[in-house]
């Protein structure tokens, strides 16, 4: 079947953003700026972690985690987008498409269980701290991580694998700037029935599974938070989950616009500035929520920065 679709359709033609070419310019300029400070603020985030004894934690383990995670989903999208602005073709292979669905969803996937694995490392922080270290421990952490990475690489297995078997001979157009599942199949001239159970179930698994998870945790976070007399207490509470939760509204407020509407060309069309905020925006707003918001990490950035002072002035 996968020889038919080759033999079928060779390369497909990305909408992109914009047909506008006065356009193409700014937003190669706005999207480059993007992909650069994405990935300075993640390495330097996996850097600063590994380097700082002190953040050597579970919550820290998870937010290190997550920054690959960003680092590695802005690298699968963005640089074939600025491509196609700078060269206006915005051809892609079939085996170039199929790719970049296959890491597209692996990454997006993995993301979602990441957050919800946050959500709870917070809520053992806060409702059962003396019981943390025991919950959270060296081994959970462990497992989290790799249960988080097999869900992705499973689910984006099974997916791309439905497509694969998947005919498009009608259209080469697809209405995004990215291989993107429900774009795919508006070109399908075979019956979608399957990869549309298989998105209805994996949906429940890897999008409502992790909100779900996500809204207990806050609503026991909450209620501790409640329940604590002194108002530093409640602060300082607060505080330490409010980096998680700004980052959790963004990206899954973007999602459930793209995905959680009816498809048709206007909602499409709408679908794809959604997009940019959960496939773009958030893998650059992440490194830089979570630091601007966390002291541990502002510390151990000073004392970074400090010991190369230090030795920069010692050399001299």
């Amino acid at each position: 079947m996968a020889a038919e679709n080759q033999s079928t359709v060779t390369e497909f033609i990305l909408a992109g953003l914009t047909d506008k070419p006065e356009l193409q310019f700014p937003l190669f300029i706005f999207f480059l700026g993007t992909f650069v400070v994405t990935t300075m603020g993640n390495l330097g985030m996996i850097v600063l972690i590994g380097l700082s004894s002190h953040l050597h934690n579970p919550m820290y383990y998870f937010l290190s985690s997550l920054s690959f995670i960003d680092l590695c989903y802005s690298i699968v999208i963005t640089p074939k987008m600025l491509v196609n602005f700078v060269t206006g073709k915005n051809i892609i292979s079939y085996h170039e498409c199929m790719t970049q669905l296959y890491f597209f969803l692996v990454f997006g996937i993995a993301e979602c269980h990441t957050l919800a694995v946050m959500a709870y490392d917070c809520y053992v922080a806060i409702c059962n701290p003396l019981l943390y270290n025991v919950t959270v421990s060296y081994q959970v952490c462990s497992w989290l991580v790799v249960e988080v990475y097999t869900m992705g690489l499973i689910s984006a297995t099974v997916h791309t694998g439905c497509m694969l078997r998947v005919i498009f001979c009608k259209a080469k157009l697809i209405n995004h700037y990215i291989c993107d599942l429900f774009p795919l199949l508006d070109l399908s001239c075979s019956s979608t029935y399957i990869n549309e159970l298989v998105l209805l179930c994996f949906s429940g698994l890897n999008i409502l599974g992790p909100a779900l998870t996500i809204l207990g945790s806050y609503i026991s976070i909450i209620a501790s938070i409640l329940q604590i007399r002194s108002t530093a207490g409640r602060s300082k509470a607060f505080s330490t989950c409010c980096s998680h939760i700004s980052a959790v509204s963004i990206f899954y407020g973007s999602l459930a616009f793209m995905y959680l509407q009816p498809s048709n060309v206007s909602s499409m069309d709408q679908g794809k500035v959604s997009s940019v905020f959960y496939t773009i925006v958030v893998p650059m707003l992440n490194p830089l929520i979570y630091s601007l918001r966390n002291k541990d990490v502002k510390v151990a950035l000073n004392k970074i920065i400090e010991k190369r002072l230090f030795c920069f002035h010692k050399d001299l």
